[in-house]
């Protein structure tokens, strides 16, 4: 046993909003920073392409959201799994699950990489490519490929890292990949004029970093000793540790699934209104990346406190996890607020950022951008509500307010929407998801805190 783990852990003692600050701060500038990682793309192939090259993008995207579903799937999982057992003084089952879920991430990376080669062609058509926009999208997509076993490692590990207590650590390898990232996007995109092409290999060369950072960090663990046996995959192990992590692959796969319906959706209906195909194909991709952008600071509180909810979980310490959570909840609203009124306030000051396109496209982009976030202030209910039953080792729960607004309600509502109100109704059909899974994550929530804690426990400390 590492002795380290056998002294009081600062989870466990040290103020809830002290350690808010130590772990979701890091936690979120890592999520803001990996969200960047596609649309500093983005801008630089909007001022260097054009709006066509921004649409492939888009089309590539959900092959790159698999990845991250499973890599988070894995990594937050096992972080998940991690805090538990150092919570209930388990060291050595939660150096079993690192080592588990180190050889997993890999062989996942690598697995993709040669089934989305094989296939790229026909998945970028049915990911919503048009005859303008599918050479673009063929020339970004095989090399972003490529990065794949690089890529996987940057968003799986980070979350063992955090859970270790090193949520800095965990930040700096994402600073690196991005601000590599940043520089090589300028240069390759802007000086060198290799076009979409460019920025792939610039988000491949920043990821590379990245996980050549996180593999050092992992031979320096502080509360867990990794052995070679570890590392051997355990049917037991990974059912466990991806069962914690359910909620980030659904919520991630649901997010595959609901860009494609929107994608083929935005062509469809597009193409019987005055915008055309390709213009809302881009402009949503746009919108989807800013939505991304500022959501990955919901993911970021949610992720940041994870360790705190499950180790005072499994050391029985409610108090503390109900502190957390409530906290927690009333940051992300106010951020949200903040962010919606910008988006209200000033689309254009966002498109711009893009590149400079028709009055039409600018049209349709505001649209998006404004009605696709319209109740952007209630999403702190249904994203962290999911997170926090993950953390305290409830799958089930979790796994459906994943579940619910990015599959249950946003796609019978988006073809219902588009139906009846073409193109911009499948926007419409976003905000109303919010505001529903909103009200049910609630109700959830309410109908599940009882159960959650003990009877003894809350009347002891009233």
């Amino acid at each position: 046993m590492n002795s380290t783990t056998t002294t009081a852990n600062p989870l466990g003692f040290e103020p809830v909003g002290k350690l808010m600050l130590k772990f979701s701060i890091p936690g979120i500038i890592s999520l803001v920073i990996n969200s960047l990682y596609n649309m500093v793309d983005q801008i630089f192939i909007g001022q260097g392409v054009g709006y066509l090259g921004n649409a492939a993008t888009n089309v590539v995207l959900p092959m790159v959201v698999v990845l991250l579903a499973l890599g988070l799937m894995i990594g937050d999982g096992t972080a998940a799994y991690m805090s538990l057992n150092l919570g209930m003084k388990k060291p050595e089952e939660a150096a079993k699950g690192v080592g588990n879920a180190i050889t997993a991430i890999i062989a996942c990376g690598v697995v993709l990489l040669i089934v989305f080669q094989i296939f790229l062609v026909p998945l970028c058509n049915l990911f919503g490519a048009t005859k303008d926009s599918l050479p673009y999208c063929i020339e970004y997509g095989r090399i972003i490929l490529i990065g794949f076993p690089v890529s996987i490692m940057g968003c799986g590990l980070g979350g063992l890292i955090r859970a270790d207590g090193r949520p800095k650590q965990s930040m700096a390898g994402l600073v690196l990949g991005c601000v590599t990232n940043i520089v090589l996007d300028a240069i390759f995109v802007l000086v060198l004029d290799w076009g979409v092409a460019g920025a792939a290999w610039a988000t491949i060369i920043g990821q590379a970093l990245c996980a050549v950072y996180y593999i050092i960090c992992l031979t320096k663990f502080k509360t867990i000793t990794l052995k070679k046996s570890y590392f051997i995959p355990k049917f037991a192990v990974l059912k466990r540790t991806c069962t914690l992590g359910l909620a980030s692959f659904i919520n991630q796969a649901a997010a595959v699934v609901i860009i494609i319906v929107i994608n083929n959706a935005m062509v469809i209906y597009g193409a019987q209104s005055i915008y055309g195909p390709d213009i809302p194909l881009a402009a949503f991709g746009i919108t989807a990346k800013v939505n991304q952008l500022v959501s990955s600071i919901i993911i970021g509180i949610g992720g940041g406190t994870q360790p705190i909810l499950g180790f005072n979980y499994g050391s029985e310490q409610y108090d503390r996890v109900k502190q957390c959570f409530k906290k927690s909840l009333l940051i992300g609203i106010i951020i949200m607020a903040v962010s919606w009124a910008v988006f209200q306030l000033f689309p254009d000051q966002i498109l711009l950022m893009f590149g400079q396109e028709s009055d039409l496209y600018m049209d349709f982009a505001r649209k998006s951008l404004r009605i696709y976030n319209l109740f952007l202030f209630l999403m702190p209910f249904g994203c962290l509500t999911g997170m926090f039953f993950q953390a305290i080792g409830k799958p089930i729960s979790a796994s459906f307010l994943s579940l619910l607004r990015q599959i249950i309600l946003s796609i019978p509502l988006a073809l219902i929407f588009g139906h009846f109100f073409g193109v911009v109704g499948v926007l419409w059909s976003m905000a109303c998801a919010d505001a529903l899974s909103c009200l049910i994550s609630l109700i959830v929530l309410k109908t599940r805190w009882g159960k959650i804690f003990p009877v003894k426990q809350t009347l002891e400390n009233n």
